[in-house]
């Protein structure tokens, strides 16, 4: 995932106004306003203050605000996801997606406050407790710090402020300093839809802003989706608390030789450049088994070739810019150490701005940055492999195992090959980057702390109190 919070900020710390701008073209879209240190301690307060209201609203009435949010942001799709397009540089067709999968996301979340209420405990399964009966509730932890980033800025929003709400915490949200008014917009609905001003509080501000967020003992949790440097400041600095990270990938697709090539193709050319790759789960290594690379690789380069690049605003373009001038440079930068060490750049590559024409790399020697790293950006490496034993070993080589996917025919191979893939989730016959909203979602290996998707967060943001009765 992108760095955000406290490791990026576009403004310096004295700043008292955030712009943010257009990600195509530059232009400003609205200037904001940003917390200083002393008020966001009072907004700290404020909240903190708030939460025995919230943990006191019934289930009933978070519930039906979830659904009238939900409800308010389908009848505002198109707006919205002009938002999206003007925000955070998605095109519109892939900005229309993730409006609806908020939707969904909000839907979950109303669901999850009406059931998952607790369970009966069988005290009477040990001997001595025959007298005793009761259950266990799930309550609220109270307030929650949501900092979230850019690249989802409205579903990662969602799965955060849905499962907090329907447990009855307050939430302080710091979205990514690059795209606050998705963030803003979706507690405006929350709001129009009956939630109290107090029960989510939205603050924006530099990396001392999210430090004093952080560090706060009135802060029950911080639930972050970013970087890896950023999540190490937040462990560092958070104290005895509740934390869960999503902290991105490096996601390996396995493709062997008796996969349906073409829909392996489709799928794994949507998967890698799909929100310009600056997807978590998008896919960075495709692993090809050696007789059918040659056929894999051409058609792979082929449909990537005929990818429309260029403004997110029209409805024919497939890849629009990233969110930055710099990310895009610092992509083409990796690109060309990957070919300076002796990989091939198959196609694509050339900058325009902030856009970075989706590009294929292949003999990407595995000490250079774009094995080794999360690149974040429509940059793709592709290889062949010979075995299911190599093709596993090159899958596992990263730190970072969010997701993976493996295409074959062969249903034992498949589940074979999941078994042995370390990562949180992996997908078969499809490509690395497919998500529900309602499946655990989260990373193995380094990093791996807490799970998102709607049912988990709701089952992180709160806690099981126990009722015994003796009789």
């Amino acid at each position: 995932m992108p760095e955000t919070a406290i490791a990026e900020s576009p403004v310096k710390a004295v700043a008292e106004h955030l712009v943010v701008r257009n990600k195509f073209d530059g232009g400003p879209l609205a200037t904001l306003p940003q917390c200083t240190e002393a008020e966001v301690r009072v907004e700290l307060i404020r909240a903190a203050a708030s939460a025995p209201a919230a943990a006191a609203m019934p289930r009933h009435e978070r519930g039906r605000i979830l659904d009238s949010a939900a409800e308010l942001l389908q009848q505002r799709s198109q707006d919205v996801g002009e938002l999206i397009v003007a925000e955070a540089g998605k095109t519109i067709k892939q900005a229309r997606k993730e409006v609806s999968r908020a939707v969904n996301t909000l839907k979950l979340s109303a669901a999850e406050t009406r059931r998952n209420v607790g369970e009966v405990v069988p005290f009477d399964s040990f001997a001595g407790s025959e007298n005793r009966q009761g259950w266990f509730t799930r309550e609220p932890l109270g307030l929650i710090a949501a900092i979230t980033p850019y690249n989802d800025a409205l579903n990662l929003v969602a799965h955060k402020l849905g499962p907090a709400i329907a447990g009855g915490n307050t939430v302080i949200l710091k979205p990514s300093q690059l795209t606050p008014l998705t963030a803003i917009l979706l507690v405006d609905l929350l709001r129009e839809a009956g939630l109290p001003s107090d029960f989510v509080t939205v603050v924006l501000g530099d990396r001392t802003v999210a430090q004093t967020i952080i560090s706060s003992k009135l802060v029950r949790m911080v639930s972050f989706t970013g970087g890896f440097a950023t999540g190490r400041a937040i462990a560092a600095n958070a104290g005895i608390k509740r934390l869960s990270m999503e902290l991105g990938g490096n996601a390996p697709v396995i493709v062997f030789d008796d996969a349906d090539i073409p829909a392996a193709v489709e799928a794994s050319v949507s998967g890698s450049f799909w929100a310009a790759g600056q997807n978590c789960i998008g896919a960075q290594r495709i692993l090809v088994q050696r007789p059918v690379f040659e056929t894999f690789l051409e058609a792979f380069v082929t449909q990537t070739a005929a990818l429309k690049t260029g403004d997110p605003r029209n409805e024919h373009t497939d890849v629009g810019p990233m969110i930055s001038h710099d990310s895009a440079a610092e992509a083409k930068r990796k690109i060309d150490e990957a070919v300076a060490a002796g990989a091939k750049l198959l196609t694509g590559g050339t900058l325009d701005g902030p856009v970075l024409t989706p590009a294929v790399l292949t003999g990407v020697p595995r000490t250079c940055e774009a094995w080794s790293e999360e690149l974040f950006a429509p940059v793709v490496l592709i290889e062949a492999f010979d075995t299911a034993e190599e093709a596993i070993e090159l899958a596992n080589d990263s730190e970072y195992a969010l997701q993976a996917g493996v295409f074959t025919k062969d249903l034992n191979r498949a589940l074979q090959t999941a078994k042995a893939i370390d990562a949180g989730g992996v997908m078969i016959n499809d490509s690395s980057d497919y998500r529900h909203d309602a499946m655990p979602f989260g990373g193995s290996k380094y990093g791996s702390m807490g799970r998102e998707g709607v049912h988990f967060a709701y089952e992180e943001m709160t806690q099981p109190k126990v009722i015994a009765i003796a009789s």
